[in-house]
């Protein structure tokens, strides 16, 4: 089934030129690997996380990772799998995956540009923001399957405990 709707469509200016923008100006360590790949390193709380955005012109597409400075031993990929799916009943925007070949824990999201003219600055600063905050808040449940030995549910519940204030 083919569907439609005949009307003019304004050309969309590469995105990746505003991300570009707004990661000079945060002053992070950045790699323009070609007009239609740009690779990100951006300070965390737990560790550095690798940003990477891929621009899809033919699909109107800028496809977005957020990747941990981890890795998932093999023998632990089954209780990750597990909280990977417990932890992506919980996000609005975005999911969580785990990049097979380097067994690397990722956050993942693809906007769609077409027909919109582009990314917006908010949307570009929004999407770092959010896979930023939720890399974060699931980080310690990383760990907690991968050197704690604990189970998906018991990592998943340390996680989403609410701290208040500083020890």
């Amino acid at each position: 089934m083919s569907m439609s709707l005949v009307y003019e469509e304004e050309p969309v200016v590469n995105p990746l030129d505003l991300v570009e923008q707004f990661v000079v100006a945060n002053d992070w360590a950045f790699d323009r690997r070609s007009d239609e790949e740009l690779a990100v390193e951006v300070p965390g709380r737990w560790c550095n996380y690798s940003l990477y955005f891929a621009w899809r012109e033919d699909m109107g597409a800028v496809h977005f990772t957020c990747a941990f400075d981890m890795k998932v031993p093999d023998n632990k990929r089954t209780p990750i799998f597990e909280l990977l799916a417990g932890i992506n009943e919980k996000l609005w925007l975005g999911h969580f995956g785990l990049w097979e070949e380097e067994g690397v824990p990722m956050f993942r999201h693809t906007s769609l540009c077409r027909g919109t003219g582009g990314l917006a600055p908010e949307q570009v600063e929004d999407l770092v923001d959010i896979a930023v905050t939720e890399c974060e808040r699931f980080y310690p449940a990383f760990q907690f399957v991968i050197w704690g030995g604990k189970s998906a549910r018991d990592a998943m519940a340390a996680s989403l405990l609410e701290t208040v204030g500083e020890a």
